[in-house]
């Protein structure tokens, strides 16, 4: 039920909110002081705090719910992952699929500089749109009159970034349900494509103009293929994370560099086309066979670093919040409190709402699956 999740992250979203005020009033003193003097500076000091902020995230997944990624690639793969600039393509399954960018993110040591495209409307997001904004995430109103040349010029100023960044990309341009399956099934037979069973159709005009806008400084993109097993009990959600269901994901990376990638436009859309049906067969033997062919990298485990750094987070919002508390007249205390979790309540309400899937308008069914 969403009322226990709501309850279950009151804790995490207070602690969530306190960090991230105040790593928000830090972005913007350091936006108004330092970015006009040296973008690059402000670029590496707003990385340290904003990685500070997305490891509580990271806490919340690995160690609050028992999120387990494993991760199979190659041994080339392995050893540039978080030394390099990076174009990251997934399949979008989920509404964690940005927030597991980030757990491997974190792991080769990229958390600060992990960017994502994403909707406008989670800009307005309490901390996370705002934290993401100022961290040069790109907003999009999914209208691509509007939205070529932002991304162009978005592309363009990351050119002097001062750190490997990782700039995801969900080709797909919205989450695997049943009825955007159904959808992207119909449209590949009008157009005589392959049938797809596990990923949608890629809207190619982001990832073209990502590619000729970035290859010249960017020199890979990873085609990152998530799979979730399917007789697991839970599936992975911000809203299973807080009722601390585990659950667990598979993430197979390949790397092609962004120089051997076609000239054309149209070339780099086929190219990308291509990659999905693959990215299809792939999960159609990761579901026949429970793993990928790559090895898996065993050394990614839980992040200490996310531990410790939400046990101070956690220990100063505590300490703080008594002392305040403290000095409220008796007769304030506990409606300032009860004030204090309503309002809490009400973010996680909305963070739930927010990443929640639409209700299927087509049984299951109804899909391919020949």
């Amino acid at each position: 039920m969403e009322f226990s999740g709501i309850v279950g992250g009151i804790p995490f979203i207070s602690l969530f909110i306190f960090t991230g005020i105040l790593v928000n009033l830090i972005q913007v003193s350091c936006y108004l002081t330092i970015w006009p003097v040296s973008k690059s500076t402000f670029r590496r000091i707003n990385g340290a705090i904003t990685e500070l902020l997305w490891l509580e995230v990271v806490w919340l997944m690995e160690w609050w719910s028992g999120f387990e990624v494993k991760v199979h690639t190659d041994a080339k793969t392995s050893q540039l992952m978080g030394k390099e600039h990076a174009i990251i393509m997934p399949n979008h399954v989920s509404d964690s699929d940005t927030l597991l960018t980030w757990i491997l993110a974190q792991r080769v040591g990229c958390l600060r500089s992990a960017l994502t495209i994403v909707k406008k409307t989670t800009g307005y997001l309490p901390v996370f749109g705002w934290t993401n904004w100022f961290s040069e995430s790109i907003f999009l109103d999914r209208n691509w009159a509007k939205d070529e040349s932002k991304l162009k010029s978005s592309f363009e100023a990351l050119s002097d970034y001062p750190t490997p960044f990782w700039m995801t990309i969900f080709v797909e341009g919205t989450r695997l349900t049943a009825d955007k399956l159904l959808e992207a099934q119909s449209f590949a037979s009008s157009k005589g494509y392959p049938i797809p069973k596990n990923v949608l159709i890629p809207k190619t005009k982001g990832i073209v103009t990502a590619v000729q806008s970035l290859r010249s400084f960017v020199p890979a993109i990873y085609d990152v293929t998530i799979a979730i097993p399917k007789q697991q009990p839970f599936f992975p959600t911000l809203l299973t994370f807080l009722k601390m269901q585990p659950c667990k994901v598979a993430v197979h990376i390949k790397r092609y560099s962004t120089k051997d990638l076609p000239e054309s436009d149209q070339g780099i859309a086929q190219w990308c086309r291509n990659r999905f049906i693959a990215k299809d067969e792939l999960l159609e033997t990761f579901a026949a066979t429970g793993t990928f062919d790559e090895e898996e990298i065993t050394e990614f485990r839980r992040s200490t670093k996310s531990l410790i750094v939400t046990l101070i987070f956690a220990s100063i919002f505590l300490v703080g919040g008594w002392i305040f508390l403290q000095r409220l007249s008796s007769g304030w205390q506990y409606p300032t409190l009860a004030t204090i979790i309503g309002s809490v309540a009400i973010v996680v309400h909305i963070f739930i709402e927010f990443t929640k899937m639409p209700p299927p308008k087509i049984k299951a069914t109804q899909i391919c699956t020949q």
